[in-house]
């Protein structure tokens, strides 16, 4: 390391560097004396004071090293800044930049998650090390996991644009504590008799709901922003450009990708629950389904789920499953009619069709072709 181990060893013939640790990191830096024997100890004798501040706490790097460019790492304003202090100023400035559910998450994420785990840390002492053994005591699945992650990555690729943190000890890592499920395994399609058990349970608008959303594939959160402008009667579509999350607090929100924003084939049983749900609601001119409750718009997954799916899917004897599977019934049907995988990834809004063809494409072979 140096001379005889020390962190001290001539580098030319007039300068010394000596080795220390200071937050974790790894620190060479070069003093310009000649590397004479008297010097040598000179340096080992800095050295040593060096650790001795760093020990109580007085060292400032700029002071003792002023023309060193690792001293911008150690200023005071980066390197007394808080995890949770950073995390709080970073998720803040997110806000305006991302849509309402996905700053939701993230605000869930910091608040509930890193800022009690790891706030207390300096940024500069965050290791990679630190964050494994922490996520490590998580009782959480992969998915959980890869969220709190994604989050934290992000963060800290700002962090370091600003100069607070050299390096970003997410970057190139992930943590797994055992295999990730495979996306076919969330998928549970409903039976046409399980359907009809269901729809059955329900009246009203609220089997006008699942009816049309098992024979569309529409995300909740489009659903729930489904207007009565939004329906082409000429054309038996229905154009999405718009979502709804429960985070969003009834505010309409773009799609995120382009292929979100798309038409939608209104097939038979599709459009006998539009025509049916005209009833209720096509004269206010506004949303398509509402709460049958409340006479107002569906506020998210959330109240849909509590209210209204849980009871009925109790009534109708059907194996529970979640609203979400509406979806995955419907390209599942599709696909077992023999439709494209290519136009049932455009009326579900995907890009990518051989995602459709492979996680959908061994479900139901029973359905009727004819429905």
């Amino acid at each position: 390391m140096g001379r005889d181990g020390r962190g001290v060893r001539a580098v030319s013939d007039s300068s010394i560097e000596i080795t220390f640790m200071y937050r974790g990191v790894r620190c060479r830096e070069r003093i310009t004396l000649k590397p004479t024997a008297t010097n040598l100890k000179k340096a080992e004798q800095h050295k040593a004071a060096i650790e001795h501040a760093i020990s109580i706490g007085t060292f400032d790097y700029s002071v003792t090293f002023p023309g060193s460019a690792r001293a911008a790492r150690f200023a005071p304003e980066a390197s007394h800044e808080t995890v949770a202090g950073f995390l709080t100023r970073w998720l803040a400035s997110k806000k305006k930049h991302l849509s309402s559910s996905t700053y939701e998450g993230y605000r869930k994420l910091v608040e509930h998650r890193l800022v009690p785990a790891l706030g207390t840390h300096m940024m500069v002492d965050l290791k990679r090390k630190m964050i494994k053994d922490w996520l490590d005591t998580l009782e959480i699945g992969n998915k959980t996991l890869s969220n709190i992650q994604s989050c934290l990555r992000s963060a800290l690729t700002e962090a370091v644009d600003e100069e607070l943190i050299e390096n970003n000890a997410m970057a190139g890592w992930t943590y797994k504590r055992k295999s990730a499920p495979t996306e076919e395994d969330d998928i549970d399609p409903f039976s046409p008799e399980e359907q009809h058990a269901i729809i059955s349970a329900l009246g009203g608008q609220a089997a006008n709901l699942v009816q049309f959303a098992l024979w569309t594939g529409l995300r909740t959160s489009e659903l729930v922003a489904l207007e009565w402008g939004d329906v082409d009667w000429i054309r038996d579509e229905i154009m999405i450009t718009k979502a709804m999350t429960q985070a969003a607090k009834g505010v309409a929100e773009i799609p995120k990708t382009a292929s979100g924003r798309r038409s939608v084939k209104l097939l038979g049983p599709a459009m006998e629950a539009l025509k049916a749900q005209k009833a209720h609601t096509y004269l206010a001119g506004r949303e398509v389904f509402q709460n049958p409750r409340t006479l107002e718009r569906w506020a998210g997954d959330g109240p849909i789920r509590k209210t209204m799916w849980a009871h009925a899917v109790k009534k109708s004897g059907v194996r529970y499953r979640r609203p979400y599977q509406t979806r995955h019934t419907y390209a599942s049907m599709m696909l077992s009619a023999g439709e494209h995988p290519m136009w049932v990834a455009q009326q579900m809004g995907h890009s990518d069709w051989t995602m459709i063809a492979r996680v959908y494409g061994r479900w139901m072979p029973a359905a009727d072709t004819s429905a």
